[in-house]
């Protein structure tokens, strides 16, 4: 089990049953981003991902 793991666990304990937008998502993002600009290049990476995830010339990075 990987460190994040316990994270995203706790995630889906506590807010699991919630529903979000991708907007609330961005907010929050750039939020925690603001809060802790030594993160901000895992937080691009993984909203580039998230918002590639359909995209068919990307399956394969």
């Amino acid at each position: 089990m990987y460190f994040t793991d316990r994270g995203i666990e706790e995630l889906a304990q506590r807010r699991g049953d919630e529903e979000v937008t991708f907007e609330w998502l961005a907010d929050q993002l750039r939020l925690f981003v603001d809060l802790n600009p030594d993160f901000e290049v895992p937080v691009e990476r993984l909203a580039t991902w998230l918002a590639r995830l359909d995209d068919e010339d990307d399956e394969e990075d």
